[in-house]
């Protein structure tokens, strides 16, 4: 049913977390990288970053 797996289903971000995230974002980490990093999932991480106006790297 669900293909998440290990991600927490909407979870709320903790301040900690949306720190980690603009850390990461920052050092030019790609979003899976940081997705895998902060068990979360790629969804999840794009839409905190733009909610935040972070930009993140996008490996091809």
């Amino acid at each position: 049913m669900a293909k998440e797996g290990f991600e927490r289903h909407r979870q709320p971000w903790t301040q900690d977390e949306i720190q980690k995230l603009h850390l990461l974002a920052k050092k030019g980490m790609a979003l899976k990288a940081i997705a895998k990093a902060m068990t979360r999932s790629e969804e999840s991480v794009k839409d905190r970053a733009k909610a935040d106006g972070l930009s993140i790297a996008k490996l091809r």
